[in-house]
């Protein structure tokens, strides 16, 4: 028995899932990537920027997808084969880096610059509904 599926938690199924999924994504970490929150002062969105560090990769070479609440960021680099090297160590490389996104958030830009890439994500303040259920009157008739 999961801790989703506990009687009280209703409708989770979908996190249980992702989570399921975060748990399988596991990453060699490379490229190394920071998380930041940026506010804005009277702004009620929120900013969250995730920058990669993907040095010698361009743009043709990197990839940026979201499917299923599923941001993936892909880099492919090929060898350049008219090359000789007496020594290598900087190896041409692949990688996928994915995080998952919660309901509501938005990409709203991707840059790339001085070997850095920056997503910026925008969070926007869900409205709070409240709405009063009557209560029904069921006749148990006998």
């Amino acid at each position: 028995m999961s801790l989703m599926s506990s009687p009280m938690l209703l409708g989770f199924e979908e996190i249980e899932r992702l989570i399921d999924r975060l748990g399988k994504g596991g990453s060699d970490g490379y490229p190394p990537y920071n998380i930041e929150r940026i506010t804005k002062d009277g702004e009620r969105t929120e900013i969250l920027r995730i920058t990669l560090a993907v040095a010698g990769f361009t743009r043709d070479q990197l990839e940026i997808t979201v499917e299923d609440n599923q941001l993936t960021i892909r880099g492919k680099q090929q060898d350049d084969k008219g090359r000789e090297y007496l020594y290598r160590g900087i190896a041409a490389r692949q990688f996928q880096r994915t995080f998952v996104l919660a309901d509501g958030i938005e990409i709203r830009s991707a840059d790339l610059n001085n070997g850095l890439l920056s997503i910026d994500l925008v969070r926007h303040e869900p409205e709070r509904l409240v709405r009063k259920i009557e209560i029904g009157e069921r006749n148990s008739g006998a």
